[in-house]
């Protein structure tokens, strides 16, 4: 229980009575290392992501633990509830299109009619939450709480699905994720938003770099081994 206790207590503090949740340091750093891993394709990536949500968890539900922090963001919260759902899919999905060189997934590009979709998703998600959240008592602006949980959703969902634009969702995630954490005062959770910020363009490239030197590999192995079919002989 002393470590728990630690964990739970344990700040960093600065002049003028500001302060920094360890958990909430901890936290977003198994996060870090979870998009890492991500974007190496690794399925270490979904566990990893898993402990870092159930320590944020802790965080953005100031009053229920006790948090010195008491400002709840619900849809934070709720979002490392989503997390932890979804990572258990994305983890198995990885799992068993585990290659031989380690990687887990293969990168594709989502079709127009999912693009959609997803823009759908996560314009209209967030203005069915808005009011919800409200209603619940979620920190202004509430519609940033929804947006950021709805695109969360959607992100993690594409990332189990492999498809590249995920990290573009991240990105907008990011956008209006950071100054709401500032304005809350999760000062920690602040700066990892804007590293991700970069962090996720960077795995945006990647990505397309990877499913670029696949397409063109599957291009070299059909032109060096054409159609059996063509040189089959005569019954």
């Amino acid at each position: 229980m002393g470590i728990l206790q630690w964990l739970f207590d344990a700040k960093i503090e600065f002049a003028g009575g500001q302060f920094i949740l360890w958990r909430e340091v901890i936290g977003n750093v198994f996060g870090l290392l979870s998009a890492f891993g991500g974007m190496r394709r690794k399925v270490w990536a979904w566990p990893v992501g898993i402990i870092g949500n159930l320590l944020l968890l802790t965080v953005f539900l100031g009053t229920v633990f006790g948090t010195p922090n008491p400002v709840n963001l619900l849809g934070q919260a709720g979002r490392q509830v989503m997390f932890i759902a979804t990572s258990i899919y994305g983890w198995y999905r990885w799992k068993q299109a585990k290659n031989s060189d380690g990687s887990a997934v293969e990168p594709v590009w989502a079709s127009w009619g999912t693009r959609a979709l997803l823009i759908v998703g996560l314009v209209g998600g967030t203005a069915l939450l808005t009011p919800l959240f409200r209603a619940l008592g979620s920190y202004e602006p509430v519609w940033a709480d929804a947006w950021i949980f709805m695109g969360s959703l959607l992100a993690t969902y594409g990332m189990a699905k492999g498809w590249v634009e995920f990290w573009l969702i991240w990105v907008a995630v990011d956008i209006v994720g950071v100054p709401l954490l500032v304005a809350a005062g999760y000062y920690a959770s602040a700066f990892m938003y804007l590293f991700y910020g970069a962090f996720t363009l960077t795995g945006f490239f990647v990505w397309w770099r990877v499913n670029s030197r696949q397409k063109a590999e599957r291009v070299r192995i059909e032109t060096v081994m054409p159609d059996p079919t063509i040189h089959r002989g005569r019954a």
